[in-house]
């Protein structure tokens, strides 16, 4: 229930039904269900079906397929954060013996392991997982394709063996671990690896035809950790605002926004897209919103989860069929209507509440050679630095306790920006990575590399 600040405009929920109507209707599919989520709550909720009045709500259950791993990532970091385990440890120090041990979890993480991108024959999405009961028959003969950590190559077997670590290290289940650490804490009451009343059921639509095949449902086995889940567009809204802005009984909002972050090398098609993967995220440029996420498939269903982080605005998009809308658009046309509609209003400026006198000294402009730049505070006591027009590497910088602060993002993250101060106190200049920014371009005064030419600034004579 939303309180009437937060519901959206007539004109906008129109323009909502009218998008997935359209989905529905060209993309033949027997029901399309979508949820939109701002600033943190659902704002609306519509369903288009081919069954006269019995329209699907927020409860009604259908298959994520891949929308699984971002559970999967989850759980992983999880593991990161207690300390049980480090991104850039070999999957073999902590689950040996799978032949593919050379691969970091980050790398796996990322879809940047080297891996095939599914198990060998028979197709394992229409067959029962007992078929596969040990990764050794996930992998194959030839589970590496590429070298490892040198490109993304999108990989269910991938996300098969950060199941099996997750179980390694908690010593319990996959399916019990997600139960115990994410779903429950969420609040994920109606996502399950295998559904209950109501929920959809799958079909395969003919594509000259107007009718229907139903499709099988079949238990993934060990790679339920890639595909396994049934969910609601209830729950993924919610597990939508909870990878917006994090929760500490799960993960904290630093963790969901490295989640967010690329972390594989792009493919040139890739590049080309605008498109990229994090850890267990999707991510993609449409028009100039960046968005994350993830979607999914399984036979009789697809599913699509779209988070346009700037513009607080999530989409939740699951239909019940093999082939159909192309629901990464339909989810990213939901952020966009919102966005543009009704534009996120921002919080009131207010003046901090206290700030040293040491770090307001440093804000306004300084130069790296002849390149001006801008320093300024940020409310959260950080700083920021970035061209003083134009474009430019720009970023913000966290303290660090010290005096000094770190890069979080762009081509200084991680580097560290630090004060060098003169024997009387007054300052020299800022060394950003080796970098020497100084109040004067070329200042004289401050210790520049190469030295300046004493002759200083002078015309052509």
């Amino acid at each position: 229930m939303t309180t009437p600040q937060e519901e959206l405009l007539p004109t906008t929920r129109r323009a909502l039904t009218h998008r997935i109507a359209v989905a529905q209707a060209e993309g033949r599919t027997p029901s399309l269900v979508a949820a939109v989520v701002r600033g943190g709550r659902t704002v609306w909720h519509g369903a288009r079906t081919s069954v006269e009045g019995h329209g699907p709500d927020e409860n009604v259950q259908y298959r994520i397929g891949s929308i699984t791993k971002t559970f999967t990532a989850v759980l992983v970091l999880r593991l990161r954060d207690e300390g049980l385990l480090d991104l850039g440890d070999p999957l073999e120090k902590h689950l040996p013996g799978t032949g593919v041990g050379e691969a970091t979890i980050a790398e796996l993480l990322a879809h940047s392991g080297g891996l095939a991108a599914e198990s060998p024959a028979p197709w394992w999405e229409r067959t029962p997982g007992s078929l596969r009961p040990e990764l050794a028959d996930v992998l194959g003969e030839r589970p590496l394709l590429y070298p490892v950590g040198r490109r993304h190559h999108y990989s269910n077997p991938g996300y098969t063996l950060l199941g099996a670590l997750v179980e390694k290290v908690r010593d319990a289940s996959w399916e019990e671990v997600l139960q115990r650490e994410v779903l429950d804490p969420l609040g994920l009451e109606r996502t399950a690896t295998r559904p209950s009343a109501p929920h959809a059921g799958g079909w395969a639509v003919h594509p000259w035809a107007d009718v229907m095949l139903a499709e099988p449902v079949e238990d993934l086995g060990r790679m339920a950790p890639a595909g396994q889940l049934w969910s609601t567009t209830g729950d993924l809204a919610r597990f939508a605002v909870f990878l917006t802005r994090g929760d500490d009984k799960v993960l904290g909002a630093e963790t969901v926004r490295e989640m967010r972050a690329p972390a594989a090398p792009a493919e040139a098609a890739d590049v080309a897209d605008g498109a990229a993967y994090g850890l267990g995220l999707q991510i993609q440029s449409q028009g100039g919103r960046m968005l994350v996420g993830h979607s999914g498939s399984l036979p009789g269903f697809l599913a699509n989860l779209t988070i346009g982080v700037e513009d607080d605005v999530a989409a939740v998009v699951l239909t019940n069929c093999t082939s159909g809308p192309l629901l990464a658009g339909v989810g990213a046309d939901l952020v966009r209507i919102v966005a543009e509609a009704e534009p996120r209003i921002p919080e009131p400026w207010r003046p901090l509440r206290e700030v040293e006198s040491s770090v307001l000294e440093l804000a306004g402009q300084w130069y790296w050679g002849t390149h001006a730049s801008v320093l300024r505070l940020t409310p959260d006591g950080g700083v920021s630095l970035g061209p003083l027009s134009g474009q430019g590497r720009r970023s913000r910088f966290r303290a660090k306790g010290d005096g000094s602060w770190t890069g979080l993002e762009g081509y200084y993250a991680g580097e560290s920006l630090r004060v060098v101060r003169r024997p009387d106190g007054s300052v020299s200049h800022l060394d950003l990575g080796s970098f020497v920014f100084t109040r004067q371009p070329y200042d004289e005064s401050a210790t520049v590399p190469g030295g300046v030419d004493p002759e200083g600034w002078r015309g052509i004579g």
